[in-house]
């Protein structure tokens, strides 16, 4: 199944749709990442309704330097162990909505990833059981301001401006998360294309390494890294990331 959330007569509902697609949008009572949901036995065309972002993350967890080429692109050194920083759940958008270039940076990039929505707690989760704790994955653009994370030298203020994480259009439930391609395309061109088998540390890893120090909730986002491609946008530019399997993200960039 594929979940998504929604505005429609004024309420923000979940609802669910058949892994195929279609065009109508069982809607649920309740959370079905953070508890029961159930169908309220009313179905709504996808034309009748506001696409959000399909959920309002707790934490948000990101990961760098998880792709070689990216690694080789920056010119850095490969990490020993993931390397973790938090985004804050403000900095969420939907599909559609804009992202918006601030005053302070003259330097505003893409970075298409998978991003995990945890579904079960997880504290110290070995891998082989890692999986079982996570919800369904959808799609990621962890925009970065990089002339505000050169002069830092680290990630987290440059990568945290309200916008800066889109994230959508659904969330996907039974994907296979060690062999799915990632895209990014700016105004149409591709940017950026790799398959997450390539990544350094894959999914179940990053959710047994991570939480053994954190506990990782239901809600809780994994931003897995981005491949080689990250590039500048600027307003006016529509900036589409698709993973295989979930879809694909398209925000336009504002002032």
């Amino acid at each position: 199944m594929i979940y998504v959330r929604f505005e429609w007569r004024d309420s923000v509902r979940y609802g669910r749709m058949p892994s195929s697609g279609g065009t109508r949008v069982e809607v649920l009572t309740g959370d079905p990442i953070r508890g029961s949901a159930v169908p309220d036995g009313r179905a709504v065309g996808v034309e009748e309704v506001r696409m959000l972002a399909p959920l309002v993350p707790g934490k948000i967890i990101a990961v760098g330097r998880n792709y070689g080429d990216h690694i080789a692109e920056t010119g850095m050194g490969a990490p020993v162990v993931p390397r973790l920083f938090f985004k804050p759940p403000s900095s969420v958008i939907g599909p559609a909505e804009s992202i918006v270039c601030p005053r302070q940076s003259r330097q505003v990039e893409h970075e298409a990833e998978l991003a995990v929505v945890i579904g079960r707690t997880a504290r110290n989760v070995v891998s082989a059981q890692a999986l079982d704790h996570v919800f369904g994955y959808t799609c990621a653009n962890d925009i970065t301001a990089r002339d505000i994370q050169k002069a830092d030298g680290q990630p987290s203020w440059a990568k945290a401006f309200d916008t800066f994480c889109p994230l959508g259009p659904v969330i996907a439930t039974g994907l296979d998360p060690t062999g799915l391609d990632v895209s990014c395309h700016v105004n149409g061109t591709l940017t950026q294309h790799a398959n997450t088998s390539l990544m350094l540390t894959s999914v179940a890893d990053l959710v047994a390494y991570i939480s053994a120090a954190v506990t990782l909730d239901p809600g809780d986002v994994i931003l897995t890294g981005t491949p080689a491609g990250v590039g500048p946008i600027t307003p006016g530019d529509e900036v589409a990331v698709t993973v295989a399997g979930v879809g694909t993200l398209r925000n336009r960039v504002a002032r």
